[in-house]
């Protein structure tokens, strides 16, 4: 699936590492990511709401269906997001600008994750919308 297909299928966004502080990268993108329509669920241990929305402590807590997962942690973090991922039947597993990890993104596709790497998922949405 396309970066502009997995933008208008799917409108709920996990964030893991999402973060209160109105300085951080992940805060700016998710508030504007949910002012554009999208729904966003924290992910952050250390966080109990984001932009008004009950944060979850890990990928396992999250309750329903899980969409895209959006990454903003470092990338040894993103084999264990991954694997919850997977596990959880996510769709698509988006790794933000300047998380690249090649074995990991590997064992998404194979386990039927469509895999965004090293891309902001708002410059993307600009771009198409």
């Amino acid at each position: 699936m396309s970066i502009k297909e997995i933008l208008e299928t799917y409108k709920t966004i996990v964030v893991v590492g999402l973060s209160s502080h109105t300085w951080r990268a992940s805060y700016g993108v998710c508030r504007f990511m949910q002012s554009a329509g999208y729904r966003i669920i924290p992910v952050n241990p250390n966080e109990t709401d984001v932009l008004g929305e009950k944060a979850f402590p890990s990928l396992d807590h999250v309750p329903g269906p899980i969409e895209i997962v959006d990454i903003f942690r470092r990338p040894e973090y993103v084999p264990d997001i991954g694997e919850a991922a997977s596990r959880r039947n996510a769709k698509v597993i988006w790794m933000q600008e300047g998380v690249v990890h090649e074995s990991a993104a590997e064992r998404a596709r194979e386990a039927g994750l469509d895999v965004v790497m090293d891309r902001c998922i708002l410059k993307e949405h600009m771009r198409y919308f």
